[in-house]
Parts: C-alpha cells; sequence; structure tokens
C-alpha cells in the first residue's frame, strides 16, 4: 500500500503520541454527550472527536465553522452546526491515497454503515461543494471519492454499497443482511457490499461528478474509468426502463434479487423481478433510497432525480469540452434525450389532481405516500426538478405532511414523514430538512428548523429517525448524511433567509 508522504507523517506523528490507540469509536462516542455544552437552553454538548482523532482536517471547513458560528444568533444552532457540518470529515474518511486517486468513505454506525454507498457518499460531500474551489487538499479528496466510485459502478452498476478498495488494506465487512441473497447478475462480495439496485445511487455519483466539476472546473477525472461508469449507467436506464414483458409476453429481466435462504430482507416479489411495470418512459427500480422494497417500480421521485443529474451531465460534458467528439459526445446525447424524456414521464403519469405519486406502475397503479430518505417527494424542490412554489408542489406537500401520507406521524413534540425502515411511529429529522428546502415562509421555517433542534436526544446531531412518544427513542446516532444535509440546510438559510437565523441580515456563502 502507497502512502503518500503527509499521510505517513501524520501516521507517525499519531502513533508516536499514542493517539491512534486513544481515539474513542465514534458510534459508542456519538451515544453520549461529550465536551462542554453550548450556552443556549438546550445546553447541546460538543460531540466532535480531538483533532488527532480526525479522518480528514480542513482549514476551509474550520474557517466556515468559526464564521457560522459568529454569525448564528442561537448558541444551541451554532452547536448544531458546529457538530454537524465537519461530521463526514472528522469521522467517515476510512482511506484516502492521492497518489492512487482513491478514497474510500463510510456514512457510520455499524457494520451495515462501514460500506461505501454511493448515494449517502454524494449527500455527505454535498454541503462542500462551495469550499472544493479554495481547498485543494479537500477538492484532491472529493476527486478520489468520484475516481473510487467510478470503479464499483464500472464493475457493479446494479449495486449501491461496496467493500473497501483492496489497495486500501483494510478488511471487507460482513454483511448479514446479504446472507442467502441471489443476485443476477452475480456479484463478488469482498467488492460489493450489497446489491439492492435503487436508481438513486446511480444518480448520487452523477451528482458528485457535477458538483466537483461546477466548483473546480477541473477536467482530470474524466477518465477512462468514469466513462465506463457513464457508460454502465446509461445500460441501466435503457435495460430498466423496459416493460416487463414484450408484446408476446416474454419476460424481460437484466436483474432480479432475492431473499429467502436463510437471508435476513424479504424477497423482491415475483421471484426477485419486482412488481410488472408497462413502459412509461421512466426508469424502474426495485428499491428505495432507504433500502426497503419498491411497491411499484417506478419512483417519482428518483426519477426526478435522475431528469435533473441527467440534465447537469449533458452540461458539464458540454461546457467541459468532452462533448466535442467521441464518448463525450455520445452521452450529452444520450443524456439530454433521457432527461427529457424521463422529466416529461413524471409529469404525464404521476400527477393526478395537482398531486404526485410516490410511486406508479404504468398500468394506473399509484402509491401516494412518501418517505423521508432523498430523493423524496418532499424534496424535489432541493433536487431541482421543480421550483417551491409550484402548485402541484405546494398540495402534494400539504398532503404529505398530513395525516395523507400513512408515513406521517405526529406526537408532542416531535412529527415528519418517515417509512418502513424503521417503523410508522418513527419519522425522520430528514423530513423536516426537506420541508424547509420547500418554502419561503419564516414561520413555518423556525418552526421546523426548531422541531428538529429539539429532537436530538440531547446529542447535538442529527439522527436517522425519532419516536413521536419517547424523546430518547432514537434511531443511528451517527448518521453522517443527516448531519451534512442539516448543515447545507443551514448553509442554504444563510443565503436565502440570513435574517432568520443570524445577528444581521447579511447573507453569508462558504468559500467567498
Amino acid at each position: 500500500m502507497k502512502l503518500t508522504l503527509s499521510a505517513v507523517l501524520l501516521a507517525v506523528s499519531l502513533a508516536g503520541s499514542g493517539a491512534l490507540a486513544q481515539c474513542p469509536d465514534y458510534t459508542s462516542f456519538s451515544q453520549k454527550p461529550q465536551g462542554n455544552p453550548s450556552t443556549g437552553p438546550l445546553a447541546l454538548p460538543y460531540m466532535r472527536p480531538s483533532p488527532e482523532c480526525r479522518t480528514f482536517n480542513s482549514s476551509a471547513v474550520e474557517k466556515v465553522i468559526t464564521d457560522m458560528k459568529s454569525r448564528l444568533k442561537d448558541p444551541d444552532l451554532a452547536r448544531l452546526f458546529e457538530n454537524t457540518f465537519p461530521n463526514t470529515l472528522d469521522t467517515t474518511v476510512k482511506y484516502f491515497n492521492q497518489d492512487q486517486n482513491l478514497a474510500f468513505i463510510i456514512t457510520g454506525h455499524l457494520t451495515m454503515h462501514s460500506a461505501q454507498w454511493l448515494r449517502d457518499t454524494a449527500n455527505q460531500f454535498a454541503h462542500y461543494t462551495a469550499l472544493l474551489s479554495v481547498d485543494p487538499s479537500l477538492a484532491t479528496l472529493v476527486k478520489a471519492v468520484i475516481n473510487n466510485e467510478a470503479r464499483y459502478v464500472s464493475q457493479y452498476p446494479y449495486c449501491g454499497s461496496f467493500q473497501p478498495p483492496p489497495e486500501s488494506g483494510l478488511a471487507p465487512s460482513h454483511n448479514d443482511w446479504a446472507d442467502g441473497v441471489t443476485v443476477n447478475p452475480p456479484v463478488n462480495n469482498t467488492i460489493v457490499f450489497e446489491c439492492k439496485y435503487e436508481i438513486d445511487s446511480l444518480c448520487g455519483f452523477l451528482k458528485l461528478s457535477r458538483s466537483y466539476y461546477g466548483a473546480t472546473k477541473d477536467t482530470s477525472f474524466f477518465n477512462d474509468n468514469w466513462y465506463n461508469a457513464i457508460g454502465q449507467i446509461f445500460r441501466v436506464i435503457n435495460e430498466q426502463s423496459q416493460p416487463t414483458f414484450d408484446e408476446n409476453f416474454n419476460l424481460i429481466s437484466y436483474y432480479n434479487w432475492t431473499g429467502g435462504n436463510g437471508a435476513l430482507s424479504p424477497m423482491v416479489t415475483n421471484r426477485g423481478n419486482g412488481e410488472p411495470k408497462a413502459y412509461t418512459g421512466m426508469v424502474g427500480t426495485h428499491h428505495r433510497p432507504s433500502d426497503d422494497i419498491s411497491v411499484f417500480a417506478y419512483l417519482t421521485p428518483a426519477n426526478a432525480m435522475l431528469a435533473v443529474e441527467l440534465s447537469n451531465l449533458a452540461d458539464i460534458l458540454t461546457k467541459s469540452g468532452q462533448a466535442k467528439s467521441g464518448k463525450g459526445k455520445d452521452f450529452a446525447a444520450q443524456a439530454k434525450t433521457w432527461s427529457k424524456r424521463v422529466h416529461d414521464s413524471v409529469w404525464k403519469n404521476t400527477v393526478v389532481d395537482n398531486i404526485f405519486a410516490y410511486e406508479t406502475n404504468g398500468f394506473s397503479g399509484r402509491y401516494v405516500m412518501d418517505d423521508a430518505n432523498v430523493p423524496s417527494l418532499l424534496s424535489l424542490p432541493y433536487l431541482g426538478f421543480l421550483d417551491k412554489h409550484h402548485p402541484a408542489y405546494v398540495a402534494t406537500k400539504k398532503l404529505l405532511l398530513s395525516k395523507g401520507n400513512p408515513y406521517f406521524a405526529k406526537g408532542k413534540t416531535f412529527s415528519g414523514a418517515g417509512g418502513p425502515h424503521v417503523d410508522a411511529w418513527h419519522p425522520w429529522p430528514m423530513s423536516q430538512i426537506s420541508a424547509i428546502y420547500g418554502t419561503d415562509d419564516d414561520k413555518e421555517i423556525l418552526q421546523r428548523l426548531y422541531t428538529i433542534a429539539n429532537n436530538t436526544a440531547g446529542l447535538g446531531l442529527i439522527h436517522e429517525s425519532q419516536s413521536i412518544y419517547s424523546a430518547t427513542d432514537y434511531t443511528r446516532g451517527w448518521f453522517a448524511w443527516a448531519n451534512s444535509y442539516f448543515a447545507e440546510m443551514l448553509l442554504d438559510l444563510a443565503q436565502r433567509k440570513p435574517g432568520l437565523i443570524f445577528k444581521t441580515n447579511k447573507p453569508y456563502k462558504p468559500g467567498q
């Protein structure tokens, strides 16, 4: 294993100080209050590991923390930002080698999240995008993440989470949930952690790629590895947009996923092929962003995200000059065609009486609900699919944050949308964050913001889900994606609504 000089020097200094042996496991660390409490009424703890135990350090990130703390008028919100904004870099960078252009990022907590998840990683780094132009080391890290993921996608485009690269020397993790599962095409479990097919995982890779280029204008990531991954993504799009049967009722199956045989996860219906679907122009998926099985194949928010990210793909290929010839030209053309096709199909096939269905099947089947995981219906403005004031979004959002959504729940102190991944009475803070992106109403923003802040079980981190019955009943104390999403939302308010959260009404943008 080849290490950069800086990595070697860091390892030597840590070993010499004994810090490596003393660094706590963050899964345990995150479940108890640490550090000095904030000076606000919530007295939130300081939940960052000590500097020598952080997995990546960035001076640009530290400056943003200092800037935001000096501006935020509520010391409890300042502490939440201080804990959440650096959490991905503090705790999840398990391997990074600049010379190999490889980085391995986990999402936190338990064995299931010691893998690199395409979807989670894109969202974990989204709030650092503005810093990539001012912090070369952070930009290099993100480029290494993209390159590692390109290698994964090139090999196994139907899979969403992966083991450490062999160059890292890190041992693969055993995934109990994958035991007994048969995947077709077959996968190598020393490379793949889990092969549930979720179209939003591929969208996550596209999002991270375009965010990196948009911030840095660096074209060096457009290598053969990356182009191979893009080719595989279009392969999946083409395959999974097809109906279940051809005109002679021959089964069209490119991928299937079974449970049984001792597996903890249930089998996808119809022998692993999913519910039958008709052709619509959208792309089917077997699992949701939550990793739960889809009821109907056409997941509206995932297709909305796909339409947006394919448009962004065409844009970066064109602006970078990659679309002038060869694969870049071909992929830019495909991206434009598919983006419009999927976009138009979402509007044609999922909206009835101004209400988006969460899932459809092309046979007039509709499932009206929402799942908190992004992409979700609540997050459509965040995804860039439509304006938050669009009548269809306003009407859908109102329904989703009411008893009209079977996975909406409300208690005395906490409410929101959840999903079957946990249960119906554990809404997710992530849904409240998405709802904040979906409104300009000051009163609503503050109400949702403090619903989140008041429900961290006194730990100052954003959890996966929170019970409506008990303030101390939550899931996942260490969830890097949720922490990043919260910090990203506060940075959005720092530009969009500075007077709401700041001591002054002057906007703030990192990196400027």
